[in-house]
């Protein structure tokens, strides 16, 4: 339960930090004259476009480990039969 409630902290605190990049960033772009308006909206897609490509390779390193974990926990079960059915076999039948 504890590991969920610190999970959670620290994607609220990142949630935070982004938020708070975004309106900084937004306010750096409305404050800027000596830029044009199509260079602050060029500037404005990229790092939305650049969000949602780090948003899905994480997604993507997540769903990897995932598949990874789910690989180990099947081979050690199996391994874990197999042990389990060759001390069955060698036990002598009383």
């Amino acid at each position: 339960m504890t590991d969920r409630n610190d999970n959670s902290t620290i994607v609220m605190l990142n949630m935070a930090g982004v938020a708070l990049a975004y309106v900084l960033l937004g306010i750096s772009l409305w404050l800027s004259t000596d830029v044009p308006l199509s260079t602050k909206g060029f500037w404005g897609m990229g790092i939305v476009l650049l969000t949602i490509s780090l948003i899905n390779v994480v997604k993507y390193r997540f769903d990897n480990q995932q598949r990874d974990d789910r690989i180990r926990r099947i081979e050690e079960v199996r391994d874990e039969k197999m042990l389990e059915e060759a001390l069955l076999d060698t036990k002598p039948n009383t």
